[in-house]
């Protein structure tokens, strides 16, 4: 449910509308928008009724009506601009990836630390009613123990050059973008890999168009997932057990149904979804309930999973040969 904390919208690019879409249709409390000008804070205010709106990200996080700040500028931004909010004493919500690397997200994570400041990740798939349901027949033990997952985030996206996906300067790439959702799903379930062996292929850009991946864990699960930003597929995903699994419908990692099989391959739940709007809601939801509660770490996702997970990704970039510019 929404409550009293009151939100600041960093940047206004399409990731922005859809959280604050959701925000405001869910009853929550939009107080501020930063641009980088005036006339788009104004428009975007103007779409969703918000009090005030600012020409820089300087005066937003200046607000003293603002008590959390949603970063959502390009990647290489998002350590910079959180930093921005938490030196000026707001909590944050940092669109995923949570920086551009595991350095970055090490800064961060440590600072909020010592501000006392609350620091998530918005990986909204993690706050969605169905990967809830799905942690609880988990931790019921219904699958037996869980030995592998299989998941694909394959989407069909220009080839421009130009365009940001294809732009190493911007955070490009597949793996990022796509590819975090099913790493991160599987570092929900099995927690970090023992080894990690990953291969791609490359845009002329330098940007990864392909990258699979194949985790391995110390008491012997597999995690294998494919992204994707030049062939769509069926993003779906599976859980399997030794006495069952769960098969996620597409697209998995929004709000979607998914049914539960015992070992003989008979349906023993099916899970429908009834999320209004995108979705966006429950992420918003879990920051003001823990900056109610006074506490700075969720333990759906804590700051130290994302760093671990921007690690991974880090080792999944130095196989496949992606940098960027800076690094």
């Amino acid at each position: 449910m929404a409550g009293t904390i009151r939100w600041g919208i960093l940047a206004t690019g399409g990731i922005a509308h859809a959280f604050a879409s959701d925000l405001v249709a869910n009853g929550h409390t939009v107080t501020a928008v930063g641009s980088r000008s005036q006339q788009s804070a104004d428009a975007f205010a103007a779409e969703y009724g918000i009090p005030n709106a600012h020409p820089s990200y300087e005066a937003l996080v200046a607000d003293p009506e603002v008590d959390i700040v949603y970063v959502s500028t390009p990647h290489p931004l998002h350590a910079e601009n959180a930093k921005l909010a938490l030196n000026a004493g707001k909590h944050v919500l940092i669109e995923k990836p949570i920086t551009i690397n595991a350095r970055e997200a090490r800064e961060v994570v440590d600072l909020a630390a010592e501000k006392n400041l609350l620091v998530l990740e918005a990986m909204w798939t993690r706050f969605l009613p169905h990967m809830v349901r799905i942690r609880e027949i988990i931790a019921s033990g219904a699958l037996g123990e869980v030995r592998s997952i299989i998941a694909d985030h394959t989407q069909k996206i220009s080839d421009d050059p130009a365009h940001r996906l294809n732009d190493l300067a911007l955070g490009g790439g597949a793996l990022l973008d796509l590819g975090i959702y099913p790493i991160s799903f599987s570092s929900q379930v099995f927690g970090t890999p023992q080894t990690i062996h990953a291969s791609a292929s490359l845009r002329q850009t330098g940007a990864d168009a392909q990258v699979a991946t194949i985790f391995h864990y110390a008491d012997g699960q597999i995690a294998t997932t494919l992204s994707s930003s030049n062939t769509r597929g069926p993003n779906t995903a599976s859980v399997i057990g030794t006495e069952g699994r769960i098969d996620i419908d597409s697209v998995w990692y929004t709000a979607t149904t998914f049914r539960v099989y015992d070992a003989e391959g008979a349906v023993v739940e099916s899970y429908e979804s009834t999320v209004l709007g995108r979705g966006m809601q429950y992420q918003a939801a879990e920051a003001e309930g823990l900056i109610e509660a006074g506490s700075i770490a969720s333990t759906i996702l804590s700051p130290e999973e994302s760093v671990s997970i921007m690690q991974i990704l880090d080792t999944v970039r130095e196989q496949i040969g992606v940098r960027y510019p800076g690094e």
